[in-house]
């Protein structure tokens, strides 16, 4: 064999082995990259996990704090429709006071303090507003508005027609007032 033929085999087996490899070396690009592509997938299946997880733990706690509230202004309906009988009460024992009959009076005096008691219990609490107190829009209900009985009153309450009442923080029963201008 003549060294052109020997040189041309070899070129070919060489051509042959770099073909090979490159065919090799292209196949584990594709390994790598179907790999690669599967990484990718777990990762954003990961994220969406978190993502999901996240929004059921909002849903978890948004819930919970909605069933505790509601817990809390569960017995606002019969607070509200109790609040006329308790006004009558006070306003039997101002005028049960202008009679003779101290022990009737004593009488209806702790059926009031216990009915009271007992809705206090329960989470009922008065709002406080006193005649010379600053009005506040947020807390009274202004009814009326007369001229101040003196500077001093102006801007503020002159008298309380209706006391009011909240059940935990929320009010469910706005004081109202009469202001002075």
């Amino acid at each position: 064999m003549s060294d052109k033929q020997n040189t041309e085999d070899f070129e070919e087996v060489l051509d042959e082995n770099q073909t090979e490899a490159t065919s090799e070396s292209n196949i584990e690009q594709e390994e790598l990259s179907v790999e690669e592509q599967l990484r990718e997938d777990l990762a954003k299946e990961k994220d969406k996990f978190l993502r999901l997880f996240a929004e059921f733990e909002n849903f978890k706690r948004r819930t919970s704090k909605e069933r505790v509230e509601l817990f809390k202004t569960a017995g606002q309906e019969i607070m509200v429709s109790m609040l006329p009988v308790l006004d009558d009460f006070e306003r039997a024992l101002k005028e049960m006071a202008k009679s003779e009959d101290k022990e009737m009076f004593k009488g209806v005096e702790l059926i009031r303090v216990k009915f009271r008691e007992t809705l206090k219990s329960k989470g009922l609490e008065e709002v406080s507003a006193e005649a010379g107190d600053v009005f506040d829009a947020d807390i009274h209900e202004a009814i009326t508005q007369i001229p101040a009985p003196s500077k001093k009153l102006k801007g503020k309450i002159v008298d309380v027609v209706e006391r009011g009442f909240k059940l935990g923080d929320k009010i469910i029963r706005h004081p109202k007032v009469v202001v002075g201008n």
